[in-house]
């Protein structure tokens, strides 16, 4: 999932340096990137203790 995420960092800054820009394209890598963002920070929060040992 983090390889997916930077996967998609790489393809949206590289997308945003050309020209022309696909804008429906463009929104939804990051909309994409956003969805696995969470879906990670969800995931790190479950491995977490819930409280300090």
């Amino acid at each position: 999932m983090t390889i997916e995420h930077a996967d998609l960092n790489a393809l949206i800054d590289s997308m945003a340096h050309a020209l022309p820009v696909d804008q429906l394209l463009f929104k939804r890598l990051k909309k994409r990137r956003l969805v696995l963002r969470d879906m990670i920070a969800q995931l790190e929060a479950s491995l977490r203790p819930a409280e300090p040992a």
